[in-house]
């Protein structure tokens, strides 16, 4: 018989890792398929419908005949309305021609990524971590190596301008920075944020890459004064600026997959690289999609805001409800909807199950398989994160409470 031979798989793609998110939501899934009455705190997506006015916006524009090919970076009038968000609201230099509409937030940090670093040379992108899971992952598929500046709980999950500063080396092709912060919940504030700008702008090899997904989420309610800060509006570093944002969380339209990056002003010479690579990808998002973006942006504004003040209300329940319970250290959250507490208090002790509590992922397999709750495990969000565990608030009141109470049950029998 002739020998068989599986497909080869490359190496870079082999060794991802997938993601601990939707690893996490799909066994809590699979325990609810099973009747298992689970609270879930795992998936970091808004538990609300996308507004009634945008799904309208969407059956007319498919009933109009936008079923057919659209311009791959997006029509003129969802990328000429995002620019126009971004001049009256961020206040960023970009026209329309600097924006592309893309499959989701992934899709552009993708292209960021890969018209960023060249494979084979040694680029580095430097994260400031905490920092979200996907990030490093696709630095790596695109032939880049992910570096570390990491704030702690001890300091409110931040980094300071002189931490940031000795990180960056000559390798250093971009900085990422998320702010509202996917996983802590924490926000830098806008005199944070130039300071840590005003380091960028002195390395003039370097690119911000400035994840704004969040940016319609921050409560002021919780961290007074607080306020969005979009750090390419400054002269010194408008140039050197790549702000991702879309509609995914500010507008409740995750399975939507709506994304954009806007890219530095002048020729466009980026935005044209990036647009290029998405149109060989993807050609474009749904034609019948790009309506609503219009929709959602110019008159999507009240129900934002009615979601924001729910999510603020239930940031403030969730932290009341952890920082109650001996063993584990949180940080109020200031934006997004995480809580993300600190475990080791927990770990070298023992669950009613007979399981050694050892680090923060067996903590959270445990309390999955013993006490039906869902958060997902640190390990990936960046290495001063390993021993915590992130609860999405982005669910009803009454599963917070049931959560959090099944959450303290748990830590209170660990022996």
């Amino acid at each position: 018989m002739p020998t068989m031979h599986t497909t080869q798989v490359s190496p870079h793609v082999r060794n991802l890792p997938a993601s601990s998110t939707l690893a996490v939501s799909a066994k809590a899934k699979e325990l609810k398929a099973q009747g298992v009455d689970v609270v879930g705190f795992g998936t970091g997506e808004p538990d609300f419908d996308t507004p009634a006015h945008i799904i309208d916006s969407l059956v007319e524009a498919a009933r109009g005949g936008h079923t057919h090919y659209a311009p791959s970076p997006g029509s003129p009038e969802c990328r000429e309305v995002i620019a126009r968000k971004l001049r009256d609201e961020n206040g960023l230099p970009v026209e329309a021609r600097h924006v592309v509409v893309t499959v989701g937030g992934k899709e552009a940090i993708y292209l960021t990524m890969q018209c960023l670093i060249e494979p084979g040379r040694g680029d580095e992108v430097l994260m400031v971590a905490p920092a979200w899971v996907s990030v490093p992952a696709i630095i790596e598929v695109c032939g880049g190596t992910a570096t570390w500046v990491s704030g702690t709980i001890d300091t409110g999950w931040k980094i300071t301008p002189e931490e940031l500063d000795a990180s960056i080396t000559p390798k250093t092709v971009a900085v990422v920075i998320n702010s509202p912060s996917n996983p802590c919940g924490t926000a830098y504030t806008p005199d944070e944020l130039r300071a840590l700008a005003e380091v960028i702008a002195r390395h003039d090899h370097v690119t911000l890459v400035s994840d704004e997904i969040y940016e319609k989420l921050m409560y002021p309610e919780l961290a007074p004064g607080l306020e969005h800060f979009s750090v390419g509006s400054m002269p010194e570093l408008a140039d050197r600026t790549i702000t991702i944002n879309g509609l995914s969380k500010s507008h409740a339209m995750t399975g939507w997959r709506i994304g954009y990056l806007a890219t530095p002003a002048g020729d466009g010479a980026f935005a044209a690289a990036a647009g290029k690579l998405h149109s060989q990808m993807v050609s474009s998002i749904p034609a019948f999609c790009m309506p609503p973006i219009v929709e959602a942006i110019e008159n999507g504004a009240p129900a934002v805001e009615q979601m924001r003040q729910t999510f603020a209300r239930r940031g403030a329940l969730m932290y009341e409800k952890l920082s109650a319970i001996d063993g584990l250290r949180c940080m109020k959250p200031a934006g997004a909807f995480y809580c993300f507490p600190e475990l080791s208090g927990c770990f070298g002790r023992t669950t009613p199950g007979g399981v050694k509590i050892e680090d923060a992922i067996g903590f959270c397999s445990a309390l999955l398989e013993e006490a039906n709750v869902a958060v997902v495990p640190g390990t990936d969000f960046g290495p001063t994160a390993a021993n915590c565990c992130r609860l999405s608030f982005a669910a009803s009141e009454e599963d917070i409470e049931r959560g959090c109470d099944r959450l303290a049950e748990f830590v209170a029998s660990l022996r």
